[in-house]
């Protein structure tokens, strides 16, 4: 049997070899350019390329699929939807009274400056910027007020708060839909005098109603007993002038007597004394004036 000859067998796998290893480098190479080459960019989002030769590109890439260079160029995603931001300071105001405020504000990234966010600040840049420009706007702002027009005002220092965040952001670019007080508390010392001084206001005011509910009482009756007297007055100024007045309001009487008395169940018989009708007493009056 003829010896084996090891060169000849390795120069036979060579020839034969290099087209299978030239063929399986294509393959491998388009595998990953087909699989590096294209990147998407979701909703809410907006991308920008990095590229190894010239750097952060100025071209935004919206929603969709995208093409790029494997290994020269790379994605950089931003989620540009709006997102809350809460961040509580502990203050002075005016009058030195120490202020626990907390502020949300609504924050999302400028889409025509992203190339500068990403080149001064990258992708965490509302982490960065956001607490340092809340903390620093919230003191200089509370600090002009005192505690009580910070309760008072509330709106008015909302509003200026606002005012300043936003154009303190903007140099940072970024833009704040919406910014909010969400809480405001004092220290405990300053809640007890506050409602000292409510309790203090409700008992004055307590007291001021009564002494008016008193005086418009005295009115009344004044001007009650000064109708009763007018009224007794008239009555007799009516008995001297017509005598028959007297028999008139007799009749009167009796009418009600007798119609209280119909609408009752019992039934029973009345004199002319118990309807206040005496004829003997009206005969008297008669002769009386006829006297006279």
């Amino acid at each position: 049997m003829a010896p084996f000859d090891i060169s000849k067998i390795a120069q036979a796998l060579v020839q034969r070899g290099a087209p299978l290893a030239a063929g399986a480098g294509v393959l491998v190479g388009g595998g990953y350019l087909a699989s590096n080459a294209f990147y998407t960019v979701d909703a809410g989002h907006i991308g920008i390329k990095y590229s190894r030769m010239s750097g952060v590109g100025n071209t935004n890439y919206r929603e969709g699929v995208h093409f790029l260079l494997p290994w020269f160029e790379r994605p950089i995603i931003f989620d540009v939807r709006a997102r809350p931001h809460t961040m509580t300071s502990l203050t002075g105001s005016k009058d030195l009274q120490m202020v626990n405020i907390s502020l949300r504000a609504l924050a999302k990234p400028d889409m025509n400056k992203l190339p500068e966010i990403y080149r001064s600040l990258g992708l965490d840049y509302d982490e960065k910027v956001l607490p340092s420009i809340i903390n620093e706007t919230l003191k200089s702002i509370v600090a002009q007020y005192n505690a009580s027009q910070l309760i008072t005002q509330r709106e008015l220092v909302s509003r200026v708060i606002r005012q300043r965040l936003v154009q303190r952001a903007q140099d940072f670019g970024i833009l704040l839909d919406d910014v909010a007080i969400t809480h405001l508390s004092f220290s405990p010392e300053y809640e007890k005098a506050v409602e000292s001084k409510q309790v203090a206001q409700q008992q004055a005011e307590r007291a001021r109603f009564y002494v008016l509910k008193a005086q418009e009482e005295k009115k009344k009756t004044i001007i009650s007993a000064e109708g009763e007297t007018k009224s007794a007055e008239m009555i007799g100024n009516a008995m001297k002038d017509n005598p028959g007045f007297i028999e008139l309001r007799r009749i009167e009487k009796a009418k009600e007597i007798s119609t209280l008395l119909a609408r009752s169940q019992n039934r029973m018989v009345l004199g002319s004394e118990s309807l206040l009708l005496s004829l003997m007493g009206g005969g008297s009056v008669s002769s009386a004036s006829a006297k006279k």
